[in-house]
């Protein structure tokens, strides 16, 4: 501009123009970005909701829902999970038909991938006819097994899971090159698990259950709350006791110190605001408890609905690992 005789005058004033516009122009930008992927996204949930629910549970941790969430969500729209296992899993969890996802040795914790290759190849070139021929051929450590025993990955090849449980501790030496599985196992003295110990066994092996949610189990302990799908039903201002499974904690900067709690049941998931004395009161019940109940006015106002909390205690439920919760990210 200088070379073209334009004044100091008239050059800085259009470099403050440009200035200002490639602040405001950079999120315009990202803004039409995140319209096509929110387009994209819900394109895929609604017509190929397999694909969609597969692909993101091949590509965790991401996003802001865990696993947990996500097949939960899944499983309220219609679509049928499959466990884990080692006698029908890929390494990723792959789609069965239009409703049905088969979940893949990659959600196992502690399973390494070089480990579930080894194991891939093993059952193509001959099927796992017993709990005892998978440890031989397949030779994972110690943990491995177990952890596939304990979420039901070996229920193909056993009774129940603390039969798999029990035949996995059997020993024998792999390393014999005369070594083989002993024909039949001995029976298990132990019971199978219950619908706790199964939840507790899924979430500890791979933070994510696809049976039932745990407000299914906890629901008669508070039997005055609202489940998240009837919140719709309320008229604003009724004041209501909402409980479930803290998933999400956030207090944005910019939110002057609310912090907006996300509470999911077997239904879904209702949102709570909490306003800055009360966090601050309940600051160690709120940031601790896996699962809370929380009371206030309801807010329902074109079709965004919260809970103004005005009460917050935990909700006893035996103790178990659950998915972690997205918090203050």
């Amino acid at each position: 501009m200088k070379e073209k005789g334009h004044s100091d005058e008239v050059t800085e004033l259009v470099v403050k123009s440009v200035q200002s516009f490639a602040v405001y122009g950079f999120p315009e930008s990202h803004a039409i970005s995140f319209a096509l992927l929110a387009y994209a996204s819900a394109w895929y949930k609604v017509h190929r909701a397999p694909e969609f629910y597969a692909s993101l549970l091949n590509n965790q941790p991401m996003g802001f829902y865990s696993s947990a969430t996500l097949i939960k969500d899944a499983q309220r729209r219609g679509l049928h999970f499959l466990p884990v296992s080692v006698c029908e899993s890929e390494w990723n969890c792959t789609v069965i038909d239009d409703s049905t996802v088969r979940l893949g040795l990659c959600v196992v914790n502690g399973l390494r991938q070089e480990h579930a290759a080894h194991l891939l190849l093993e059952r193509m070139r001959q099927p796992f006819t017993s709990v005892a021929d998978f440890n031989l051929r397949t030779k994972l450590t110690k943990p491995e097994q177990r952890t596939l025993a304990r979420i039901g990955a070996l229920s193909g090849l056993s009774a129940h899971r603390r039969d798999a449980l029990w035949q996995v501790e059997l020993p024998f030496d792999s390393e014999s090159l005369f070594a083989k599985p002993a024909t039949p196992p001995p029976t298990t003295p132990l019971a199978p698990m219950t619908s706790w110990e199964r939840m507790h066994a899924d979430h500890s092996g791979m933070n994510l259950s696809i049976g039932k949610h745990p407000m299914r189990l906890l629901r008669d302990r508070v039997p005055q709350a609202w489940r998240a799908a009837d919140l719709a039903q309320g008229a604003n201002g009724t004041y209501v006791q909402i409980a479930g499974q803290v998933i999400c904690r956030q207090r944005p900067g910019t939110a002057k110190g609310f912090v907006f709690i996300s509470l999911e049941d077997e239904t879904g998931v209702a949102n709570a605001i909490v306003v800055p004395k009360l966090f601050e009161r309940c600051r160690l019940l709120i940031t601790s408890e896996s699962f809370l109940v929380i009371e206030g006015p309801l807010q329902n106002y074109e079709n965004v609905i919260h809970i103004k909390a005005q009460r917050i205690f935990p909700l006893p439920a035996p103790e178990m690992q659950l998915a972690e919760s997205h918090d203050f990210r």
